[in-house]
């Protein structure tokens, strides 16, 4: 499932029937690869989107530094 994420991501012009059919093989239903396609599309569209006005990370959505891993957090 994630390596097809990563096809329409990456490579989507690769995907053909025999990509559909490997996963109906591996036990995916056509919901199932439905929703990963579409949610890997409004994924992509949507950074796509952002990055293309420039749109910057919130505060909480950038990763903290190696420094701030090692400190505990009082949740």
């Amino acid at each position: 499932m994630l390596d097809f994420a990563v096809m329409i991501t990456r490579d989507v012009h690769r995907i053909d029937q025999s990509t559909i059919d490997q996963l109906r093989a591996r036990g995916l239903s056509d919901e199932d690869i439905l929703n990963v396609a579409q949610v890997t599309g409004f994924f992509n569209y949507y950074t796509r989107l952002a990055d293309a006005l420039g749109v910057e990370p919130e505060d909480f959505m950038i990763r903290r530094q190696s420094s701030d891993v090692n400190q505990s957090d009082d949740i």
